[in-house]
């Protein structure tokens, strides 16, 4: 052991080998992504798939353009075993964004609703209406939106004969709502202008004579938690 390292005290070596664990751990996981995607703890899917700084800055001109906007990449099953989210590039994209700030439960569930609108079975809507309304609407929900009184109780006589339109206004409301607020906070945020940076910007200088190639630097987006 070399002589500076000999007089720290035991705790202090433990942590420093503790962050180098840590450190080759991160590592690893970002060499895996090379292979396409790799699956995180909690079954939590990295997608290493990056979309080019044009098709990103096409999402500034509207919320409605970043959330329609899809990668090809079709995510598989979470790691619980529950059903993908449709989600994929720019609604991916913002659904990350939003988990970093602990407040996803709107764009979930406008997602939860587009995806109640194609249901084919009409005997499928009155059980999903109810898991929807339970799980962002009703007083105290697990993932509450932020809906006025009315439009809460409108959509809950709405669950007395659902229909495909039983949550058109409180989806309407709450697109308004990320509108006006979270989307625009997306498009200010560090995570969206990383990702509109040209690659050789984002990614440095090009290769250098000699010098390891860099791994190309994706756009990390978690599809399920």
């Amino acid at each position: 052991m070399c002589k500076g390292l000999a007089g720290l005290p035991a705790s202090c070596l433990r942590s420093a080998k503790d962050v180098k664990h840590r450190l080759g751990a991160l590592l690893q996981k970002s060499g895996s992504c090379e292979h396409g995607s790799s699956r995180g703890r909690r079954g939590r899917l990295v997608v290493c798939q990056r979309v080019g700084p044009e098709e990103v800055k096409k999402w500034a001109e509207s919320l409605e353009s970043l959330i329609s906007h899809e990668s090809p990449y079709s995510p598989p099953p979470c790691g619980d075993g529950g059903p993908a989210p449709s989600i994929a590039g720019g609604l991916a994209a913002f659904r990350a964004f939003l988990q970093s700030e602990y407040s996803e439960e709107n764009l979930d569930f406008w997602v939860s609703c587009e995806e109640y609108k194609r249901l084919a079975s009409p005997c499928a809507r009155g059980p999903r209406a109810r898991e929807i309304y339970e799980q962002f609407i009703s007083v105290q929900a697990a993932k509450e939106v932020n809906l006025d009184a009315c439009t809460r109780e409108e959509t809950r006589r709405n669950l007395q004969a659902p229909t495909a339109a039983c949550f058109d206004e409180a989806q309407r409301r709450i697109f308004h709502l990320m509108e006006k607020d979270s989307y625009r906070r997306f498009l200010r945020s560090r995570f969206y202008l990383e990702l509109a940076r040209p690659a050789a910007a984002a990614c440095g200088p090009g290769k250098q004579k000699g010098a390891k190639p860099a791994v190309d630097c994706p756009s990390l987006v978690p599809q399920c938690a």
